[in-house]
């Protein structure tokens, strides 16, 4: 078998080689080499290049989210005091970076601030849906950089979804489930009952129960622990039978017995935020941060980053195979893609110079039409200016025969009167010599 893969040309023995179903031959080594040591390398640029975490708290107003940050990270987050005077929901995030020991944590937290506060609650879950897709929609266009620098890109999808019930006691909210549901596919999603020690005992186990329940009946999938890794899967497959998290969050410390512990003092009696018989602060804390931080990371990404990176992908028309189930080149569908935006980019040329034509003779006609009516109206103007001068040489025509008559009826006035003149004084002078003689 050696001798025929070694035989021939050197792509024929890289094709012997790299047959598919060929098993990898596990081979002694004769010493000491040194790549046992990878582990260590790994840790140390981990420790060096630091880590980021990022939560999301979804719930409505006054459920403690921010205290509860507080507490789990045991420091004072200094931020400004929302003002709920919003008519929507609004994402606020704040970073910061945290130390301990010698390792260094980006810790980013995102507060959904108005979330519940409305009368009509029915889009409330949309600006959080659109905020995780946000940060995916970051990422993927980092990765589709031809200059990529994702070891400095400051990841902001979100690992964690803190989901913050009301310790009401009964059942969940329709806000809640439709919220839960929405999120399932994008963010691994923990839900916590706040200020769980507003209820009892019994009432507490009775709602994780109706949580439990209910969660299940619709759908909801919230995060599991994993149970695969023997180190771990113990304590996680514990903890997955006590989820939702009955948990108290509280900053103050009070003196019990000769410790100073985190407690919320009430006039009955004080409870202790870290003591597992009170709430599930503990178990919250171990399973969030001390056991399951990275596995949640990895989630995020191998499971719902690249659910939403497949779906944008498909949606530019990329897939692994084609229609004959063969390998698809990212060349090829490159060049289709190119062809079929350049033939849809034609046809809208076209279209676009059809209508083009279609409205430079549409107006063509318009004008026509319009020039058409100023040539109609031109002529009835004039038409109708003739027959008024028309008329008017007519009247002129009148006043002139009887400017004429008048004349001529003057004319014959005065030589009348003239004549009358004339003959009135011969007979006088006649009259005066009549009278002359007879005396």
């Amino acid at each position: 078998m050696e001798a025929e893969a070694n035989s021939g040309s050197p792509e024929d023995s890289w094709a012997f080689i790299q047959r598919p179903g060929e098993g990898c031959r596990t081979v002694p080594l004769a010493g000491h080499v040194g790549f046992d040591s990878l582990p260590d390398q790994l840790v140390n640029k981990s420790v060096s290049q630091g880590f980021c975490f990022n939560i999301l708290c979804v719930g409505e107003t006054g459920l403690g989210k921010s205290t509860l940050m507080d507490t789990l990270f045991n420091t004072k987050f200094e931020g400004e005091p929302a003002t709920h005077t919003q008519p929507g929901v609004q994402l606020r995030s704040s970073t910061y970076d945290l130390q301990e020991s010698n390792v260094g944590l980006k810790l980013t937290i995102v507060s959904t601030v108005g979330f519940g506060d409305q009368i009509n609650k029915e889009d409330s879950y949309k600006p959080i849906v659109e905020f995780i897709d946000a940060q995916f929609e970051a990422y993927l266009q980092e990765e589709l950089k031809i200059r990529r620098v994702l070891h400095t890109y400051h990841d902001s999808r979100i690992h964690a979804c803190l989901y913050f019930i009301a310790p009401t006691g009964h059942s969940l909210k329709s806000l809640d489930l439709v919220t839960m549901k929405k999120l399932d596919s994008k963010v691994n999603i923990i839900p916590i009952i706040a200020k769980s020690d507003a209820i009892s005992k019994s009432e507490l186990t009775k709602f994780k129960i109706k949580i439990t329940s209910e969660l299940v009946s619709n759908g909801v999938q919230i995060y599991q622990f994993p149970t695969d890794d023997e180190s771990v899967a113990e304590i996680n497959g514990t903890m997955n039978a006590h989820l939702p998290f009955a948990v108290i969050g509280s900053t103050e410390e009070l003196k019990i017995g000769n410790k100073m512990m985190k407690a919320r003092q009430y006039p009955w009696g004080t409870v202790q935020v870290e003591n597992e018989a009170h709430c599930d602060f503990v178990k919250l804390r171990e399973m969030l941060i001390r056991v399951n931080m990275e596995d949640l990371r990895e989630q995020t990404h191998s499971r719902h980053y690249e659910l939403y990176r497949r779906c944008k992908l498909e949606e530019m028309g990329f897939k692994d195979t084609d229609p004959d189930s063969k390998p698809f080149s990212l060349q090829e569908t490159y060049e289709a893609k190119r062809n079929e935006f350049l033939g849809e980019l034609q046809k809208k040329e076209e279209e676009m110079r059809q209508m083009f034509v279609q409205r430079v003779k549409e107006k063509e006609a318009e004008l026509k039409e319009a020039e058409k009516e100023l040539h109609e109206k031109f002529d009835r103007l004039k038409k109708l200016h003739q027959d008024e001068k028309k008329k008017l040489e007519d009247k002129k025509k009148s006043l002139d025969d009887e400017v004429n008559a008048f004349k001529q009826r003057k004319t014959a006035a005065e030589l009348l009167q003239s004549q009358g003149s004339q003959a009135g004084g011969s007979q006088t002078l006649k009259r005066d010599k009549e009278k002359k003689n007879f005396f």
